[in-house]
């Protein structure tokens, strides 16, 4: 795994500032701490840090064909890349090195652009043609690793795997995109293809880039098709027996090929079923030795080591735990500088925690990431399928009468504030569909807290649903039936803008590099072309997951409900970061900002230190925002 960067200037641009590849590279180093390298020819510089995994010893980059006409600075894993080589082989190409980013400078040469197409992994490179003198940026197809771009007004393209290697070219801007701040203050992230910086932009899951002359063209080259369209003829003929042994083989065969490695490697463990499924097909492959590693609290709310002590037992692992603390808090600024653009998603502590563990033992972890995106693991989409079928009003009465039926031990379960969260998203547009429950600031709310500068650049206050960058996919989303709809949407949007940046950017920042067994693009396909009663069945989610993987896994692991790999965050914004807070959006920070009307953010941050409402949600995203604008000098 590496962190790649790079330039592509037009011939009547000014060259490139002397050094200024390499001061790229210097703000990715946590991404490669293993070798640096760089080639330059006057209209392209191509930068890259190192982790070494396949062929340590000669896979020094960036890398050539045998000519030097085609040159790659490559960050991923192409899993299956032995048996495309094996077949470049066969057809005359001749190789130096045993890794995978000379088998798609040779699959380039042999394919074209087509070749993309003939990988399994996770990736984000740039290949240059000296020949066309012609740019390629790819991005994998679901987007797991990292790519951002922006282009100067001499026609200059800046690249690299993060925002912060791109704001080392002295002509980058710093300011903030006002589009990109509202929706990740609604949302909780910044979705592609914004970032927010404006001017910046990150290439969009299953794309690639076209950089010839000065001009750029964005290109898909993989996306989910409905059944019956393109040749995705659905799932409708197979019994649930044969499906779920279909599943059985290709999660077998996803873990397989993460499995290669010439270096360490271990697995995240939660204890819920889908980390729990990746350790016990780890073991059942023959990992050994099979190191697995947990997160735990204090709080026993929010405590489950004990479920994945019980896996580790049963799948004999050599087992670490950690138990995250408040003061682990401390590190919010480091955090956010990893980030490069706001992020409010809580659980990037224990992420980061559990990957500063892991990395002490193994140079690679498996993850469980993806599953629930998948087949349907999420509470909203529970939420959204009451409301279908009993409508908004009657919906949130049998939701407010559960919640009030509710016992305190449940409260302190947290199943309260699942409830609650069920009756506030009908205050939301129904059209927003399962967003109404991932939603955290209502239109009510933003004209209370936007100042009216901030609402003035947005042009007003707007619904989310008919605004770019995700007009789109609820658009292609009504061409799946209603459960797999609301799944489309979350894979091109909170999956890949949240949870895989969450997951890169924290394992990353420890040098670890993170593999995702089910977000393999076949079994992405597959679960696409299930119907969606088979992954949400009744209320039970991930229906046919679980039965798939009854064969390996007790039955008290795989139905426990699903508690979430969360932090007391609520609690801790009341103690132990409250003067922390305070003094982060104390009304002259947020009069220097111009962005927020500190009468407003003072009665949320009073009325939650109180006890009367929780507003960590809106708090943590606004503290967040502003620790990064301080933390990249952003006007």
């Amino acid at each position: 795994m590496c962190g790649i960067c790079g330039l592509a200037r037009t011939p009547d641009a000014p060259p490139f500032p002397p050094g200024l590849i390499g001061r790229m590279c210097r703000t990715i180093v946590h991404r490669g701490p293993d070798d640096e390298g760089i080639y330059t020819d006057g209209l392209i510089g191509l930068g890259i840090r190192r982790l070494s995994i396949i062929d340590v010893a000669g896979g020094h980059q960036p890398l050539s064909n045998e000519d030097g006409t085609v040159w790659i600075a490559y960050n991923g894993e192409a899993y299956n890349f032995a048996e495309v080589r094996d077949e470049l082989a066969g057809r005359g190409h001749v190789f130096r090195t045993r890794s995978d980013t000379e088998t798609i400078v040779h699959a380039y040469e042999e394919w074209g652009l087509d070749f993309v197409r003939r990988f399994r992994g996770m990736f984000a490179f740039a290949l240059w043609d000296t020949r066309a003198e012609r740019l390629y940026l790819f991005r994998d197809r679901i987007g797991v690793k990292p790519l951002y771009y922006t282009r100067l007004p001499d026609g200059t393209l800046v690249f690299g795997s993060e925002l912060k290697a791109i704001l080392a070219h002295p002509g980058v801007r710093r300011e903030v995109d006002p589009a990109a701040l509202d929706l990740y203050l609604t949302l909780e992230y910044v979705p592609a293809p914004l970032s927010m910086f404006q001017g910046i932009f990150k290439l969009p899951a299953g794309h690639y880039l076209v950089y010839d002359r000065g001009r750029v063209e964005i290109r898909p080259y993989w996306d989910i098709v409905p059944p019956g369209d393109g040749g995705n003829e659905g799932a409708k003929s197979s019994s649930p027996a044969d499906l779920q042994d279909e599943l059985y083989s290709l999660l077998r065969e996803s873990v397989k090929l993460r499995l290669v490695s010439d270096v360490p490697l271990g697995a995240f463990l939660s204890g819920g079923v889908d980390s729990s499924t990746i350790v016990g097909l780890m073991r059942e492959l023959g990992a050994d030795p099979l190191r697995t590693f947990s997160i735990g609290f204090k709080d026993r709310t929010y405590n489950e080591l004990a479920h994945a002590r019980r896996v580790a037992d049963r799948f004999e692992t050599a087992h670490e735990e950690f138990i995250l603390e408040p003061r682990a808090l401390e590190l919010t600024e480091k955090l956010v500088g990893h980030l490069d653009e706001p992020l409010g998603d809580f659980s990037i502590f224990p992420t980061y925690l559990v990957s500063e563990m892991a990395r002490r033992h193994v140079t690679v972890a498996l993850s469980g990431d993806g599953g629930d995106e998948l087949f349907a693991g999420y509470e909203h989409y529970q939420a959204q399928k009451v409301a279908r079928r009993f409508g908004a009003a009657a919906a949130a009465r049998i939701l407010g009468k559960a919640t009030g039926r509710l016992k305190p031990s449940d409260k302190k379960k947290g199943a309260w504030n699942k409830l609650r969260r069920f009756v506030q998203g009908f205050d939301h547009d129904p059209a927003h569909r399962h967003f109404r429950w991932m939603m955290f600031l209502t239109e009510r709310m933003k004209r209370e807290l936007y100042a009216p500068a901030f609402a003035e650049a947005l042009g007003g206050i707007r619904p989310l649903r008919g605004r770019e960058p995700l007009a789109g996919h609820f658009a292609a989303m009504e061409g799946f039936d209603l459960t797999t709809g609301e799944l489309y949407l979350d894979l091109k949007t909170y999956l890949v803008d949240d949870i895989m940046v969450k997951v890169d950017r924290m394992s990353m920042a420890v040098s670890l590099e993170a593999r995702e067994p089910l977000l393999d693009h076949k079994l992405v396909e597959f679960a696409f072309r299930l119907p969606g009663r088979m992954k949400l069945r009744g209320g039970t989610t991930k229906w046919i997951f679980k039965k798939a993987v009854e064969r390996l896994l007790p039955k008290e692991t795989i139905y426990r409900p699903k508690e979430g790999f969360s932090i007391p965050i609520k609690h801790w914004l009341k103690e132990d970061l409250r003067d922390l807070v305070r003094d982060t959006l104390s009304e002259k920070r947020l009069r220097e900002g111009g962005f927020f009307q500190p009468a407003a953010v003072g009665r949320m941050m009073d009325s939650h230190l109180d006890g009367r409402e929780n507003f960590s949600h809106q708090l943590w995203a606004l503290f967040v925002f502003e620790v990064w604008r301080r933390t990249y000098r952003v006007g």
